[in-house]
């Protein structure tokens, strides 16, 4: 079935129309005559499925619009023919196959429209121009929803948050964070996703494919935009800053985390113990705690850890390496942690303070056993 742009089905809700009736509707591609109660005729365009009341001619007319030098516009070809309840099922003609396939790489489709969309993913042709800034889309609804861009409109809200969105697939996808819903699964090692990118994203981990290089220093990446994200390191470019504090990140996404810090906001949570998390990845880590699950291993000594920046620094201990330096006494550390906490000797700086008797301390693990003299 073809499903609306913002992924739903144009049905879901509509109480169902007979089987015969779904058909007409669904797979208009013949010129078919279907006579009404009225004893009225109805033809059907052979290219988009419209419906015509009138005689004959009118079709012709109508037809006109596909020539080869129009450019096809869904929005006169791709309108769902209205339900016609006085139409009795064995007046309709049933045509149920998908008979419209693509020349390039074979895909079926029940309607030609949708196959001529489709095509343009091979070509890439994108009709659809925002007037604002140029930005070209190949179907009128994505320019519809990117518009809303400039306008600021967020029609579409998420009725457990409240949170706003712009396009109605937006919302859907987020209302996935307070359910917890994976609809899309890996097939090689069955790693659930909440959106399909990030599912054919993960798969590249499988078959090792990076399409896409570095041209400052070769480095590949199995997605365009890492390679985009991990060049701005070369640049020092940072486009996105957050309209609170005006801190600029070079990923979105690090800002979109960054500014929870000002709204409080912790959207994923612990479903064995309850703890929230600020960004997805701190909820899988944590997870591991609970499970044991320590997937990163030492090739040298074989001890495992909970994330993959923890072995990094354990390596070290074989290597001897110790990249980071104190800018103060010059001495040298394996980890930055390490030499941040080292740095308070000489600034005199201790963050962490009792909440009973508020002494202060310069690391938090002397904070948890400083602690324990209250509790006896």
């Amino acid at each position: 079935m073809d499903l609306n742009c913002d992924g739903s089905d144009p049905f879901r809700g509509a109480p169902p129309p007979p089987p015969l009736l779904i058909l007409f509707e669904l797979v208009p591609h013949c010129l078919c005559k279907v006579d009404i109660h009225t004893g009225e005729e109805a033809y059907l365009c052979d290219i988009c499925g419209k419906a015509l009341s009138q005689k004959s001619s009118t079709m012709l007319v109508h037809k006109r619009i596909h020539k080869d030098d129009q450019p096809y516009n869904p929005d006169v070809c791709d309108k769902p023919i209205p339900r016609d309840t006085s139409l009795s099922n064995d007046r309709v003609v049933n045509i149920s196959k998908k008979l419209y396939h693509c020349d390039i790489c074979g895909k079926a489709f029940s309607h030609k429209g949708t196959m001529n969309v489709h095509k343009r993913i091979h070509t890439g042709e994108r009709p659809y121009h925002c007037d604002i800034c140029g930005k070209a889309f190949p179907q009128g609804c994505n320019l519809t929803e990117h518009k809303r861009v400039h306008t600021g409109e967020k029609p579409y809200q998420c009725d457990i948050c409240g949170k706003t969105f712009s396009s109605k697939s937006g919302m859907v996808v987020h209302k996935r964070v307070h359910t917890g819903e994976k609809p899309f699964h890996c097939d090689t090692c069955g790693e659930a996703f909440s959106q399909i990118g990030n599912l054919k994203k993960h798969k590249r981990i499988h078959s090792g494919e990076k399409s896409y290089h570095c041209d400052i220093c070769g480095k590949t990446f199995s997605y365009k935009g890492g390679m985009l994200a991990h060049k701005r390191t070369h640049t020092g470019e940072k486009p996105y800053p957050c309209d609170i504090c005006g801190k600029s990140f070079s990923h979105k996404s690090s800002m979109l985390v960054h500014k929870r810090i000002h709204t409080g906001e912790k959207p994923y949570h612990c479903n064995i113990c309850g703890k929230k998390f600020l960004h997805k990845t701190g909820i899988r880590v944590h997870k591991r705690i609970h499970t044991g699950e320590k997937p990163y291993q030492c090739e040298v000594c074989g001890e495992a850890f909970l994330q993959n920046c923890y072995l990094t620094e354990h390596r070290r201990v074989h290597t001897g390496e110790k990249p980071f330096q104190c800018d103060i006494c010059g001495k040298k550390f394996s980890s930055k942690s390490a030499m941040l906490i080292h740095k308070r000797v000489h600034t005199g700086e201790k963050p962490f303070h009792c909440d009973t008797c508020g002494q202060a301390f310069s690391q938090t693990g002397n904070l948890k056993k400083h602690k324990r003299i209250h509790k006896k």
